[in-house]
């Protein structure tokens, strides 16, 4: 073993499928929670339409969207025989996305678009992401 093996924090494809679902579940709970707390402060009487509005675009990015990646990524997991770097459960090419979509993320909250519109965005994906990670926890349980 070289020196740069014995320092990979290697792990199981088991333990990548519930890195994968918590890191999907935590990232959106936490869309969901800056939405819901945006929301709840809103006066207007539109809200029930931009509640609706954010489960609607959820459902459509799960579907459309995210179970697509989560396919490509099961795909890639499930035949490993052997421990993998505990951080290979996305693909390496997709660090860059999420990094341009935190930043992306971090730029709307501090723009002028009123928080009621971005809550439905919020809603939309961290719906979808926790919705899309329970295909990653159905086969880590099993």
């Amino acid at each position: 073993m070289n020196k740069i093996e014995k320092y990979n924090p290697a792990v199981t494809k088991h333990v990548l499928l519930f890195l994968a679902g918590f890191v999907w579940i935590f990232g959106g709970t936490g869309l969901l929670f800056l939405a819901f707390s945006w929301l709840s402060v809103f006066a207007g009487g539109n809200l029930y339409l931009f509640v609706s509005l954010g489960i609607g675009s959820g459902l459509m990015i799960h579907h459309f969207g995210f179970l697509k990646i989560v396919d490509s990524n099961l795909k890639r997991i499930l035949p490993m025989d052997q421990k993998k770097c505990m951080f290979s459960f996305i693909s390496w090419k997709s660090y860059p996305i999420m990094g341009v979509m935190a930043v992306l993320g971090v730029a709307l909250r501090h723009s002028a678009i009123p928080r009621e519109y971005l809550a439905v965005l919020y809603t939309g994906i961290g719906l979808a992401l926790i919705l899309s990670s329970v295909r990653y926890m159905r086969h880590f349980v099993r």
